[in-house]
């Protein structure tokens, strides 16, 4: 999921960060002068374990990963999604050990920064260290609307906001056509994110469809009303914290 005109990963962390904070012509000059190696990622390949103690932060470029951690049975609970411009490890700067993992959902292009010249950025420029430091605040706030969203709505409604969430982040990066986004997922995955039987998540996913507010297949979200989503979800995207709302 690749915002149309981003010729390379500089572009892509500007962008992302910009939505929610201010880079001045010289934040935006040390941003340039990141290193960084590119890595294709395979669908459902991972780019971290947990366990692993890193010494890079991968930054989305292409597609969708994931965070989630592996039950002992196996099963696993995937926690937050993301998309170019993300930096869903970027908390192994200050953590030794993760205590997750990140995989890629389809195929993937991450960009990989070491973290010997990324904390040197952060000491060198407050506002891109503070701009950092909101972005995984913002990781916060996701990770309480999900756990409000599958511990307190019902399955209809959790998968719903799940929808608009996806939608919504898409629309504000510019990595999407009006009315529909990617989202590889199938039905267990979208299970395993929101603590559904595959059942329950299939007669969800048929009664939005006959509400007609989406449709969902192969990996494509299609809306076809989102106000209507958007009020049967209950969702207020004020928890993402962006400086301007996308065109939907």
């Amino acid at each position: 999921m690749r915002a149309r005109n981003l010729p390379n990963v500089h572009d892509a962390i500007i962008r992302k960060l910009r939505e929610h904070s201010n880079l001045n012509a010289s934040d935006v000059a040390i941003i340039r002068r990141l290193p960084h190696t590119e890595r294709k990622l395979a669908s459902h390949e991972d780019v971290v374990r947990q366990g692993d103690r890193p010494t890079v932060s991968a930054v989305v470029f292409d597609g969708m990963v994931a965070r989630y951690h592996t039950l002992a049975t196996g099963k696993r609970q995937y926690l937050s999604f993301h998309i170019t411009g993300d930096m869903p490890d970027v908390q192994a700067l200050f953590i030794d050990t993760m205590d997750h993992a990140v995989c890629a959902l389809d195929a993937a292009v991450v960009s990989l920064i070491p973290h010997s010249a990324l904390l040197p950025l952060l000491q060198e420029s407050a506002s891109v260290a503070f701009a950092v430091w909101r972005e995984t605040l913002i990781d916060a706030a996701i990770f309480r609307e999900a756990i409000t969203n599958n511990s307190a709505r019902p399955p209809r409604v959790r998968l719903a906001h799940l929808f608009c969430e996806q939608y919504y982040r898409a629309r504000a990066g510019n990595y999407s056509h009006p009315g529909s986004c990617s989202l590889p997922l199938s039905q267990t995955q979208l299970g395993e994110t929101l603590g559904l039987s595959l059942p329950t998540v299939s007669r969800a996913l048929q009664w939005l469809r006959r509400l007609g507010v989406v449709d969902f297949h192969r990996g494509e979200l299609r809306v076809r009303n989102w106000q209507r989503l958007a009020a049967v979800a209950d969702f207020d995207p004020s928890y993402l914290h962006l400086r301007k709302p996308p065109e939907l």
